[in-house]
């Protein structure tokens, strides 16, 4: 018998083992020992920062706001003022309930850090592909407030964390909201829910209705977005989306939330803000205010001693409101507001928001929203320029209808009087709506929108035809910055974002940013971004000044001076612009009724307003000595190079610019720079017309529809499913697209291979069970009711539609 010989280890060797696996024990003791240090002394420091969140403890230094000369106070920035701090018992339970519902809704059931929320959120913003919902707890937001920074980082969201779970352990559910409630911002410098009830609803925190309460729950995700006066709409859909959250949790009822929602929302005339701001250029200050808040934050802007240098020139300022006054003097007729910028900065120099701050916090220079008009035209007219076409291309000022797929748009000249075939340069001089129609509708609304998208219009646009003559909404700022792209050879100002990173696409109000110490904290950089073609800035510039020449705005000439700009009036007479601009100065100015759209008819001394009335007039009463107090002298603006331009037959197909192939119904011949003809030939087809979409119509209306094309209707036809209706189109052939006339376009009808469902309603059970009998239907009675003795009430399905044998139909018949 073999023995097995067992093999020695050394004991070198096992040493050797002994000894790394001493090292390896005594270093993971060591590493969980320092962990636990760590972690400990990190708690440790945290909970001692806990103190410090109380809000009656924070160190608040006033903050100013400065004139561009860098003395003048337009505003102190005053936490203590613009903050009250209130107890629990002195705020609604329903404005607690509304901002846990909207912001937090597990907040009584997490311990400062919700797990599954911040999951839900990742996966919605994985679902969305961008961020669109926030994990961020309550406890960790009033963390985020108290400490006033808006910095992005992994480490300042671990703080925050930490802070919270600290928090929650400190205090208890009712105190971290009561000062949540204290420490957020609700807008129009109303930082907390006291100074936020007192400023909207005229009363404090503790009286706040259902309706008041989820109104301001829903503004502090977004103040400027969720405005009741700037944005009504917006305001309203997210106080709807609180009331909704607040029934889905219980903590209201569904005749509470209908009762609340028919509440209106406050009118600017009834929002107060507190009595910070000096009386030099109210609408300034609180517009400069807001941007702040955006950069910085409400609590570092109240009460952070932020040291602010604006630029409103107090000269131009005073310039601006006597111009105003001298042209507007009657305090019941219409207002105007006025913006001034110096198109080279970017800088605001002037903003005159309303006749009285006091009466009206409203700022019709900004959050006016009214229809520009005509003055709407010079971002069709720059579109078609960048296009290639010349403005001495020659279209005919008519009475037209322009068919716009299955509809027809019929534009009106003013007064109903057409030029008959002119130039575009005549068509922008005398502000002609039926040659403008039809260049929008050459050029496409869509680009007409995306040229005013990159000039700096940012209120919302609909893409609809009517937009080219100025139909969609704007305010006098927005509209003030895009006419500066035309003196700046086709550049917009933009705004550097905090520490530089994401432009800005807004005006620059502010220079700089100031700490206590006098060290910038943030300069309010410009950054400039080409959006339009040299001269295609250059040859508006020559357009519009003819329309002060020989146009609509005569009365804003400025003998010596070059002056450009466009007039705009609404077909009520309801809003009157003029926007016009200098090399040196870019004005708007909006005439009107603020609080509703009132015809002005006779307020022109007997004679109705037009933007060639009170707002030129206004407009240079304000340059003529505006632009001396700067320290110009008239200079001219560039002109245009002279390109050579020939024609071609163009179309607007598909999106985009085509040349004719000799078959497009709606071509035009358009004077093209040389190297700007499009590259692609349309494929338009001998009398060529759309085909529409026909499924789901009934077979009557489809064959009426394809007759006045005119298109031929082939009709084939598909069992029909029970149940189907009959005589509807189902499916066509062409879907859409384009044929010539008279061309065929096959549409498929159902057909009943089992009979079709009669109709029973009204027959005796008998009777309608036999009829019924006869295509093996299976009769049920639903119910009994009211009528005479066995009379059929109601049957489903309805008929008239396909019927299948075994098919359950339910009859609803009358007992007697």
């Amino acid at each position: 018998m073999r023995t097995r010989r067992r093999t020695e280890v050394p004991r070198s060797s096992r040493g050797r083992r002994i000894r790394k696996l001493r090292l390896f024990t005594l270093t993971c003791v060591l590493g969980l020992l320092g962990a636990a240090a760590f972690t400990f002394g990190l708690m440790s420091a945290v909970a001692g920062e806990i103190p410090k969140l109380d809000p009656s403890r924070q160190p608040e230094l006033n903050g100013y706001v400065y004139a561009s000369d860098g003395h003048t106070v337009l505003a102190v920035l005053r936490g203590d003022e613009n903050r009250v701090l209130v107890d629990s018992d002195d705020i609604s339970p329903w404005m607690k309930h509304a901002i846990v519902a909207i912001e937090d809704r597990r907040f009584y059931e997490h311990r400062g850090v919700d797990v599954r929320g911040i999951a839900r959120a990742l996966w919605q913003d994985v679902r969305n592909k961008e961020a669109v919902q926030g994990g961020s707890t309550i406890t960790q937001q009033f963390v985020k407030n108290v400490y006033a920074r808006n910095e992005r980082s992994i480490a300042r969201k671990v703080r925050e964390a930490a802070l919270a779970w600290q928090l929650e352990k400190r205090w208890d559910k009712d105190k971290i909201l009561t000062e949540y409630l204290n420490t957020i911002y609700f807008g129009h410098g109303a930082y907390g829910i006291q100074q936020a009830a007192r400023i909207y609803f005229g009363h404090g925190a503790k009286e706040l209705t259902i309706a008041e309460a989820a109104l301001l729950a829903g503004i502090p995700q977004d103040p400027t977005r969720y405005d009741p006066v700037a944005h009504p709409v917006a305001a309203r859909a997210r106080r709807d989306l609180v009331l909704t959250a607040m029934l889905r949790e219980g903590l209201v009822t569904a005749r509470d939330v209908k009762n609340a929602d028919a509440v209106p929302l406050p009118e600017a005339d009834d929002i107060r803000q507190p009595g910070t701001q000096s009386p030099h250029a109210p609408y300034f200050t609180n517009y400069v205010t807001e941007q702040l808040v955006d950069r910085f934050g409400a609590a570092k802007v109240y009460g952070g001693g932020l040291r602010v240098t604006t630029t409103i020139d107090l000269r131009l300022q005073e310039l601006a409101r006597k111009a105003i006054a001298s042209a507007l003097p009657d305090p019941d007729g219409p207002e105007a507001a006025l913006v001034a910028l110096d198109p080279t900065t970017g800088n605001v120099l002037a903003m005159v928001g309303g006749r009285n701050y006091r009466e009206s916090q409203f700022n019709l220079a900004v959050q006016g929203q009214r229809q520009p008009g005509s003055a709407f035209k010079p971002f069709v007219l720059a579109t078609a320029l960048e296009k290639g076409i010349s403005p001495a291309t020659t279209m005919t000022s008519e009475e037209i209808s322009i068919l716009l797929g299955d509809r027809f748009w019929t534009p009106r000249n003013y007064e109903d009087a057409y030029l008959g075939p002119i130039s575009l340069e005549t068509a922008t001089i005398h502000s002609d709506n039926s040659v403008y129609a039809q260049l929008a509708a050459l050029v496409g609304i869509d680009d007409v929108i995306r040229t005013t998208r990159r000039m700096g219009v940012t209120s919302p646009m609909q893409q609809v035809f009517s937009l080219a003559l100025g139909t969609q909404a704007a305010n006098p700022l927005e509209l003030a910055r895009a006419y500066s792209v035309f003196v700046n050879d086709g550049y917009r100002i933009d705004l550097t974002g905090p520490k530089g990173g994401k432009t800005w696409n807004r005006p620059r109000a502010i220079d700089a940013v100031r700490d206590v110490e006098g060290t910038v904290v943030d300069p309010f950089r410009q950054v400039s971004r080409k959006v339009l073609s040299k001269r295609t800035a250059q040859t508006v510039n020559r357009l519009l000044q003819g329309v002060v020449r020989e146009g609509t705005a005569q009365r804003a000439a400025l003998p010596g001076w070059s002056v450009a700009g466009k007039t705009g009036t609404t077909e009520n007479y309801g809003d009157a612009w003029f926007v016009g601009y200098t090399p040196e100065l870019v004005v708007a100015v909006w005439v009107g009724y603020p609080r509703e759209l009132r015809p002005m008819l006779t307020e022109y001394h007997g004679e109705p307003v037009a933007g060639g009335t009170y707002p030129a007039e206004i407009w240079k009463a304000f340059a003529e000595k505006a632009l001396p107090a700067l320290g110009k002298q008239p200079t001219g603006f560039d002109l245009p190079p002279g390109d050579y331009a020939s024609p071609v037959a163009v179309v607007q197909r598909d999106g985009t610019l085509q040349v004719d192939n000799g078959n497009c119904n709606n071509a035009y011949t358009v004077l093209l720079y040389s190297g700007t003809a499009p590259k692609r030939k349309a494929n338009c087809k001998p009398n060529e017309v759309e085909v529409p979409n026909l499924v789901g119509r009934k077979l009557s209306v489809a064959q009426e529809r394809l007759a006045s094309q005119p298109l031929e209707p082939v009709l084939l036809y598909r069992p029909a499913k029970p149940g189907e209706r009959l005589n509807v189109v189902v499916a066509q052939d062409p879907k859409k697209g384009r044929l010539s006339a008279y061309d065929a376009v096959r549409l498929w009808l159902p057909k009943p291979l089992n009979g079709v469902i009669p109709k029973v309603q009204g027959l005796q059970l008998g009777v309608a069970r036999r009829k019924l009998g006869k295509l093996k239907l299976n009769v049920r009675i639903a119910s009994w009711t009211d009528g005479v003795p066995f009379q059929v009430v109601s049957q489903t399905p309805k008929p008239g539609v396909a019927a299948e044998p075994g098919m359950p139909i339910t009859l609803v018949v009358a007992r007697g």
